[in-house]
């Protein structure tokens, strides 16, 4: 299927079985470019299993999933090729410098070397790794991983953008400037999709949302949307309050 595919997250009855027990179940969602989509659910609702499965690092029970319009499963690399990850628990090369690494992803993704050579200072100054840019990541700290991971989104570009509580680890400073950056991707074009527990943060952040449970989903839609979805529906309740009172009976 061609690149220029207008959804560029499609899933069609994703489920992914555990023996009996089933962590996503019959799963339809579609993202859009210029989307931030966030995927809501409690603990063990099967949010980790369905990017993972987005991400080619677990392979579905059954059903099929599109990113930039190719399958996961039949067309892993060129899959790949339009994604970027970033999971709660950010895996970097050790004896990697900063700067290496963004080097290393800079040309794992064919990101030109004159844009790499003017890019990467520039992200490591937006992030204020700067000063850190020449240690080793084995020194760095969970927050600071997780900057160089999201620097190197930046200079990738990609199509999609998966994100698993992206937040975790980040100082209320850095947490205030990624709220921005997603803006920044998504006004570039990219799809981002991001779980998290942060409901204050997908109510004000997200152009639509999907919450999960027990491996269903049980509402999608814009945040007002799925408001209304709640008993009363009243307009000045927090999501926060909606999501609780639609998982409870889920």
């Amino acid at each position: 299927m061609p690149p220029s595919y207008p959804i560029v997250i499609k899933i069609e009855n994703l489920t992914k079985s555990f023996g009996v027990y089933k962590a996503v179940d019959a799963l339809n969602l579609e993202v859009a470019p210029g989307e931030i989509f966030g995927f809501l659910g409690p603990n063990g609702a099967g949010k980790t299993t369905t990017v993972k499965i987005l991400s080619g690092i677990m392979r579905p029970s059954s059903g099929r999933i599109l990113v930039g319009g190719f399958d996961v499963v039949k067309e892993p690399l060129e899959a790949k090729k339009a994604l970027a990850y970033i999971p709660d628990e950010p895996f970097v090369y050790p004896k990697l410098t900063g700067f290496e690494f963004l080097r290393f992803l800079g040309d794992l993704y064919s990101v030109p070397y004159a844009e790499q050579a003017r890019r990467i200072p520039e992200l490591l100054e937006v992030f204020e790794l700067s000063a850190q840019g020449g240690e080793l990541l084995e020194s760095y700290s969970h927050g600071m991983k997780q900057k160089l991971l999201i620097a190197g989104v930046l200079l990738r570009r990609p199509r999609v953008v998966l994100f698993d509580e992206p937040t975790v680890g980040l100082d209320p400073k850095s947490i205030r400037r990624f709220k921005k950056l997603l803006a920044e991707i998504a006004a570039g074009g990219a799809a981002v999709f991001m779980c998290t527990h942060i409901l204050d943060m997908a109510e004000k952040l997200c152009t639509s949302i999907g919450i999960i449970c027990a491996g269903r989903l049980i509402a999608k839609g814009t945040v007002a949307e799925v408001k209304k979805l709640a008993s009363g529906a009243q307009r000045d309740r927090s999501l926060e309050e909606v999501f609780l009172e639609l998982t409870e009976y889920a």
